[in-house]
């Protein structure tokens, strides 16, 4: 497990931001400094922010994986190892791969299940399949992340690749991974959630 930590005067104890998900956010293909984890902790610095960013991404990794490693990835450490709050970005691997959308919504339920219970705040971010598998498909896959997102007290982010995905020079020659562009534009539209997902602002 790695931890990016952003010291500040503020605070005695940085906040601890779980990162939770696949390549997208382990940075694949890309320099550790251009990924998602390092541009979202500069970020977070830049506006004033002391946040320790614990590393929780494997690249390949379905819903299924991440429910299977998650309470290996939160620890059970002390009151200075709790995660203070979680980012959980999955399914874009269950979509290339056909997973049926209700075992990967039953994933994805049981990992914010956990996370609940803890007493730990969720950003969640959505996904879209790819065409492959038909229309009814592509459908069920959407409804399963639109249905997680209106648990109360989640911040939803309806589509991680929000406005990279289908833009060629946004994305790595693999179509599927963005650049450091693409990624600080992530990182710029996520922002605020993450602000409020950290300073324990309500959601709307």
């Amino acid at each position: 497990m790695i931890a990016m930590t952003v010291a500040s005067a503020a605070t005695d104890r940085p906040y601890r931001l779980l990162v939770l998900g696949d390549s997208l956010t382990a940075g694949f293909g890309l320099p550790r400094a251009d990924g998602f984890q390092a541009q979202l902790t500069a970020a977070l610095r830049a506006a004033g922010h002391s946040v320790v960013v614990v590393d929780a991404a494997v690249s390949g990794d379905t819903s299924a994986g991440g429910r299977a490693r998650l309470e290996w990835a939160l620890g059970d450490g002390g009151p200075d190892q709790r995660a203070d709050g979680a980012i959980v970005e999955l399914g874009a691997n269950d979509g290339l791969r056909g997973v049926d959308p209700k075992d990967m919504e039953t994933n994805l339920a049981a990992i914010l299940d956990t996370l609940a219970a803890r007493g730990i705040p969720v950003l969640f971010s959505g996904m879209y399949a790819p065409p492959n598998f038909g229309p009814d498909y592509q459908a069920a896959f959407r409804a399963a992340f639109d249905r997680l997102g209106q648990r109360r007290g989640l911040l939803y982010d309806p589509f991680f690749l929000e406005g990279v995905a289908a833009v060629p020079e946004l994305n790595q020659p693999d179509r599927l991974h963005p650049t450091a562009e693409g990624v600080r534009r992530i990182v710029g539209r996520l922002l605020p959630l993450v602000q409020q997902l950290i300073t324990g602002a309500k959601p709307p």
